[in-house]
């Protein structure tokens, strides 16, 4: 609060006085004003956080195997070193006649140390510093798989999804833990008006036979209609067109009660709230049109005919009171009040009179809260004119006192609304986005635990819990903690059955409203509470401010170590997004910050499933892939180097010729790899969807871990061991056709080359689960590829240009041709690959994984899918009253601030605002001229 002094007169400041960020003004040709809180201090920069950099579990990993492998090529290198030293010590004084000493005296331990520098360059292939450009190459790829998917593009909004970072594709397969905004998120903020309650009567209550559709309303004969509207019981209408007291006046109701502004000459409603809009609306098509507005007046269009009332007051929402109403004087000089509110808070307020009605439409609510929809009692009462200029008296008065205002005015708006008859009540559905039921279905199925984090009262939250799926009548366990104190939170979290069971609750579900989650996240009581929300399968958090949405998941992020992704569509979701290891923005109707915060983002929350069980599965599983088979391929190829040495005398002489060295990684394989990376699949989309458990593995991190970078760095030394030892047996007693010796040193290499290339492409063909084109050309062109380099360098051309660079002329055609050099490397490549494929015969058929039935399911017949659809349900939890949630408009309309300064002059009357309709009357009467059915002609204009 605040006072502002201008040209000597004092006007008090309060929140009502303030424009947020983002506002416009419409009708103001000029203003004052003073920018307050900018900049950091803005609310929105205080709630964005800081923006953290996020690695994956697998980069993680990566850094610390890449310092484990740092530290075996040490250890290889120590162990070769100290071999060169001892041999040099008991043998190599034996060469000094071919090596003499004289000139270079060179004691034995630092030839050793030279020798350790020497292996640490020729082994250093074995630390993977190519696997870094390999990872961000793949990553690369999978980002256009998501922006290139069709399945994930919105027609309407004409909206593709986005992968704004190319480093989390992988983690996409590993997520725990979802949290989800709840408006605009998992629904559409689209109110549509479904039933309503008059006088005790249902109207909207239709069944669907088999084999019969139900025929929308007609609303042709309302001039006046909206085309968009939908209404699916003619009761409604012949009730209106018999004129119906009741019904009249429960429509008049919506037409009057509320804030909408309407633009000027045309009918288009701009509401507070989606719900008033939607309640306008259906006064419309109903036959009573809202049609304008001065700070004095409502006109309204009354089945054809052109009414304007006096507005007298405006009883605005508030969160206290839960309602509002309107005070109008109509036509004939009568003064009414409307109102609508929450029911809890109307029915408290009714006549007694009303009780019967009241126990009636109680439970005609309740059948509306089973079904989702949110309701709004409405009631009605007629004031005397005395009482009525004694209240306004009163009214005037405690509108200028400085000291507990608000409290002073609740009492005085509750005096005048007490005694109100009761008319009915209404039913608007919050329509999802489609598909979300079933998203969450298969999300549950593959054991992703979501958690709602919404700033919505808990009727609101927990109906939607129940409209998604989230929330089922099975689900009989639903915990509530409702404590106003520290200490009525913490005896409720204690006390929680199933603390005290000791297992995990697989129906159990924790709504906590505001006061309840403030405290629930102190520091004596946060993994308390984190505990016992692990155990449920659902846990909705209410009226949660942008702040706590990240202090939540930066509470599951520090002790469940658990990978998080936060899901929102505005700005109090920004927060939340940031913190979480991977956040996903919604392009909806609350503009485009949180995009603009998130790593991905699309336009509707069923796409949630594609990106998570379909991409971010094959991500992690190709990703997986590739590293295993990266790390085997290295060691494999590297650690010949180190057999190698025990039988050169640790010379640091290598296997291969420093051209193969240089090309095995380049050419050689890396094309197949990336092959592997880029399109392997275990399954197709539609049975990764279809079987949502096979996601699992990726949130137990079964595919690539520790123990698997051990079993492929064990199976590449194995390799390694086999490709050098087999053609060393073999050359100490082959010999050639013409019986001389093939002992030579290149023929050597070329045979373990050959061997090695064919060995890695024959495993990496194992290793692909799915062939494509590309995959076939890049496997077997990069092994036709080695052939044509290894003729190409050891050719006669070649050598005649370079000779000293390719002085191996001849050795790969001398070598190759020989029979006995083929049978060296099929042995090799046969002892090799047939162990591989013996233990992944046994593993598949004695403990076959997840894939492995599914793939034997899909073989015998399509599987069973789980029945997602909505069920009706039968519950007495009401549900939310349906009005925005903050203060509304009421005092910013009479006060006439938002509308043309020629319409609130201080010296026009009531009477003046009435001719401002008379275009309407000329509307109605040319349409009329060639409508088949109409209301009738317009009466003379009726004034007050």
């Amino acid at each position: 609060t605040g006072t502002l002094t201008w040209r000597g007169n004092k006007y008090s400041l309060d929140n009502g006085k303030m424009l947020l960020r983002g506002c416009i003004l419409r009708n103001t040709e000029w203003c004052f004003g003073m920018v307050i809180f900018a900049g950091l201090q803005t609310k929105l920069m205080q709630n964005c956080g800081k923006t953290k950099f996020k690695r994956t579990t697998i980069d993680k990993l990566m850094n610390t195997l890449v310092l484990w492998i740092f530290a075996f090529l040490i250890c290889m290198g120590v162990i070769l070193a100290t071999g060169n030293t001892i041999w040099e010590t008991w043998i190599g004084r034996g060469f000094e006649m071919f090596l003499p000493w004289t000139k270079f005296q060179i004691g034995t331990v630092f030839s050793g140390f030279l020798t350790f520098w020497s292996y640490i360059i020729i082994l250093n292939t074995v630390v993977p510093i190519s696997l870094y450009v390999s990872v961000e190459v793949l990553r690369l790829g999978h980002s256009f798989f998501i922006n290139w998917d069709v399945k994930m593009y919105d027609c309407q909004t004409n909206t593709a999804a986005v992968a704004r970072t190319t480093t989390l594709n992988e983690e996409l397969g590993q997520v725990e833990f979802i949290f989800s905004d709840k408006t605009g998120t998992l629904t559409q903020n689209i109110m549509v008006f479904s039933k309503c309650s008059i006088n005790g009567t249902i109207y909207g209550n239709f069944t669907l036979h088999l084999f019969q559709e139900q025929s929308c309303v007609d609303f042709s004969y309302n001039l006046l209609s909206d085309g968009a509207f939908k209404f699916y019981d003619n009761t409604l209408v012949e009730a209106v067109k018999q004129k119906d007291s009741a019904v009249q006046e429960f429509l008049r109701l919506l037409a009057l009660c509320h804030t909408v502004m309407s633009e000027e000459r045309k009918l288009v409603y701009q509401a507070q709230s989606p719900d008033e809009a939607a309640l306008v609306t259906a006064a419309r098509n109903f036959g009573f049109a809202f049609w304008s507005r001065t700070p004095e007046s409502i006109t309204v269009c009354e089945m054809g005919q052109v009414v304007t009332y006096q507005l007298l007051a405006i009883l605005d929402f508030n969160n206290t009171r839960k309602r509002m109403s309107v005070i109008v004087r109509d036509a004939q000089g009568r003064i009414k009040l409307y109102c609508k509110g929450a029911d809890t808070i109307i029915f408290d307020l009714l006549d007694p009179s009303s009780k019967d009605l009241m126990h009636t439409t109680s439970e005609q609510l309740n059948e509306f809260a089973g079904e989702g929809l949110r309701t709004l009692a409405l009631a009605y009462k007629d004031l005397d004119e005395e009482y009525y200029d004694v209240w306004m008296k009163k009214f005037l008065f405690v509108s200028t006192v400085l000291e507990n205002r608000e409290d002073q005015l609740a009492a005085l708006h509750e005096e005048i609304e007490r005694g109100m008859k009761l008319l009915g009540a209404t039913a608007i559905e919050d329509k999802l986005q489609e598909g979300v039921p079933e998203t969450i279905s298969k999300l549950n199925l593959a054991d992703i635990k979501i958690w709602v984090l919404t700033g919505d009262k808990q009727e609101t939250a927990v109906n939607i819990g129940y409209s998604c799926n989230m929330l089922r009548d099975d689900m009989t366990d639903v915990f509530v903690v409702s404590g106003h104190t520290l200490t009525e939170v913490q005896q409720q979290l204690r006390s929680c059955p199933y603390r005290h069971e000791g297992v995990t609750c697989s129906g159990g579900n924790l709504p906590l409203p505001n006061r309840s989650w403030a405290h629930a996240l102190e520091p004596q009581l946060e993994i308390v509470f984190l505990d016992l929300a692990c155990l449920c399968k659902t846990v909705i958090c209410c009226r949660v401010t942008p702040m706590q949405k990240a202090q939540v998941v930066e509470l599951v992020r520090k002790h469940k170590r658990a990978v998080t992704l936060a899901v929102g569509d505005g700005a109090n979701d920004v927060s939340m997004i940031k913190t979480s290891h991977i956040g996903v923005g919604i392009s909806g109707q609350e503009g485009m910050q949180a995009v603009l915060a998130s790593d991905y983002s699309f336009a509707q929350f069923r796409y949630l499933q594609r990106l998570l069980l379909v991409h971010g599965r094959w991500s992690y599983f190709r990703m997986s892939n590739f590293l295993s088979y990266f790390f085997y391929k290295n060691f494999a190829f590297t650690l010949v180097h180190f057999w190698y040495g025990f039988y050169c005398g640790f010379s640091a002489q290598t296997v291969y010729d420093q051209w193969f060295i240089t090309l095995f990684n380049i050419v050689y394989t890396s094309l197949p790899v990336l092959a592997m990376g880029l399109f392997d699949q275990d399954v197709n989309d539609q049975n990764s969807l279809r079987h949502p458990s096979l996601y699992k593995s990726g949130q137990n991190n079964l595919l690539f871990n520790k123990r698997q970078f051990f079993l492929c760095t064990v199976h590449g030394m194995t390799t390694s061991f086999l490709l050098f030892f087999i053609p060393y047996g073999a050359f100490s007693v082959m010999v050639k056709e013409d019986g001389s010796h093939s002992s030579d040193q290149q023929t050597f290499a070329v045979t373990i080359a050959t061997s090695l290339v064919i060995v890695v492409s024959v495993q990496i063909g194992l290793s692909m689960h799915y062939w494509t084109a590309v995959n076939h050309l890049f496997v077997w062109g990069s092994l036709a590829m080695y052939f044509v380099i290894l003729f190409a360098m050891q050719s006669d051309g070649l050598f005649g240009v370079l000779p000293n660079i390719f002085s191996f002329v001849g050795a790969a055609r001398n070598c190759l041709s020989e029979k006995s050099v083929w049978l060296v490397i099929l042995l090799t490549t046969a002892v090799c690959i047939v162990p591989d494929l013996f233990v992944r015969s046994i593993r598949a058929s004695l403990f076959p994984t997840q894939t492995d039935r599914v793939h034997k399911s899909c073989k015998r017949q399509r599987p069973e899918e789980q029945n997602l659809r909505r069920a009706c349900r039968t519950s007495s939890r009401r549900s939310a009253y349906a009005f925005s949630h903050q203060e509304g408009f009421g005092e910013l309309i009479t006060s006439g601030k938002n509308m043309r300064t020629s319409r609130v002059s201080s010296t026009c009357s009531y009477e003046r605002t009435a001719p401002s309709s008379k275009w309407i009357e000329n509307v109605i009467k040319r349409t009329n001229a060639v409508s088949c059915i109409s209301f009738g002609s317009p009466n003379k204009q009726h004034q007050s």
